[in-house]
């Protein structure tokens, strides 16, 4: 394959496959070269589907930073309206039917969110919510304009409509591959947009918007997906973790522990994630991918650091490290504080407040037979005390300073601070 070079040297597709970043692309060396020449505008689309985004966006947003980076211009898009559809793409049911009130409130959550990955500044990103294109659509003139292009023979195909044809599929999901086509359409014509980046589920959806641009517009656009990221185990790295889902939002997954689920990866993941979810360059994660044994911690701190810092900023990465520090040893100071919270009111103290309710509000544990269950196996702990039986009632001479440390397993804490 041939190497094209932009102004900085710089072949910028090779880069993004060597990070592990791409998976499909169209036009091959074409795009190689467009992509190393002048800036072109490209667009990525993320569904209001709630309130945060999760882990299994963090992939195609590291591409458009990179994308930015390389000086292309994101039009980042959130579905608000695409939302109230529903991607059928990766499910073997239809999606909870939201209210239109809520999925704009979701969006409007989205938005906050994608700043901190992105530059929106002077010159930079444009932020766009599809409803407000979408929501204009009159039926009989879609129909006319896009639903004339679409071959349903060869909607049937896909493997979005294809898996779910013997437990159904409504005609509203039916639609969303329409509706997609339409925004990269859209983008097209008012922001001169030839290229969009999704994820490997959307290959589909974005091979139907380049051939709706070339029937509408004789004109020739692109696609790039990335690869669905999967650990040693076979385990998807999405939204759908055996711990529980990881939020990019810090209200839902705390910087603490969204800090805690990078050390904890796999060893034999730790060097690859680094390409993937850290802009570190290659000669350093070289370096650090050839440590055994014990030094493997060095390399899921450098992973749980970067990866955090990019998420959630430098600050909140640094003390989720000195939170990790204290309360797991390996030398510094440590700041005990940056654990994750519950503040309860003293009062609960006395109303026959049980370690069964604390281990379940603090989140630690998603049930009481799940309390229950741990306890039988030793794994839970208040100030470093095994508990025995999560029935009994939380002592107010029990707690030191008014707090307490919560241990679940051996490495999920939370502190109670009874005020």
């Amino acid at each position: 394959m041939r190497s094209w070079k932009g102004a900085d040297g710089v072949d910028l597709l090779k880069t993004l496959v060597e990070r592990g970043l791409v998976y499909q692309t169209t036009g091959g060396e074409r795009l190689a070269e467009l992509l190393d020449g002048p800036p072109m505008t490209f667009y990525v689309g993320f569904d209001a589907t709630a309130g945060s985004l999760h882990l299994g966006n963090l992939v195609p947003l590291m591409i458009a930073r990179r994308l930015q980076q390389g000086g292309h211009v994101p039009v980042i898009v959130v579905g608000g309206g695409t939302a109230l559809v529903g991607d059928p793409s990766g499910r073997s049911s239809e999606r909870t039917f939201e209210t239109s009130d809520t999925i704009a409130r979701w969006a409007d959550a989205i938005r906050a969110q994608l700043g901190r990955f992105i530059d929106f500044g002077p010159g930079g990103a444009v932020l766009l919510d599809n409803r407000t294109w979408l929501g204009e659509l009159g039926l009989i003139d879609f129909l006319r304009e896009v639903g004339r292009h679409f071959s349903v023979n060869r909607m049937l195909t896909a493997d979005s409509v294809r898996l779910r044809l013997e437990g159904g599929i409504s005609f509203l999901e039916f639609s969303y591959s329409l509706l997609q086509a339409y925004d990269f359409l859209h983008l097209f014509r008012t922001r001169g947009c030839t290229l969009q980046v999704g994820g490997s589920d959307q290959w589909g959806n974005i091979v139907a918007g380049i051939e709706l641009i070339r029937r509408a517009e004789g004109a020739e656009a692109w696609g790039l997906t990335c690869p669905l990221v999967t650990t040693s185990s076979g385990e998807k790295m999405s939204k759908s973790q055996a711990g529980g889902a990881i939020w990019l939002d810090p209200e839902w997954t705390s910087p603490y522990d969204y800090y805690q689920f990078w050390m904890n990866v796999d060893d034999r993941d730790a060097a690859g994630f680094l390409r993937l979810y850290t802009f570190l360059g290659q000669d350093e994660i070289l370096s650090l991918s050839v440590l055994e044994g014990a030094d493997l911690r060095r390399v899921k701190e450098r992973l749980a650091m970067e990866a955090t810092a990019i998420v959630h900023g430098r600050a909140e990465a640094e003390s989720a490290a000195m939170a990790a520090r204290a309360l797991f040893g390996g030398g510094g100071a440590g700041d005990p504080d940056a654990v994750p919270t519950l503040d309860l009111p003293s009062g609960r103290l006395t109303g026959g407040l049980t370690f069964l309710d604390l281990f379940v509000e603090t989140g630690l544990c998603p049930t009481r037979s799940e309390v229950r269950r741990m306890a039988a196996q030793g794994g839970l702990y208040a100030d470093g005390e095994r508990i025995p039986d999560p029935a009994l009632p939380v002592r107010s001479d029990g707690s030191a300073n008014g707090s307490l440390l919560l241990r679940a397993g051996k490495k999920r804490y939370c502190r109670v601070r009874f005020l």
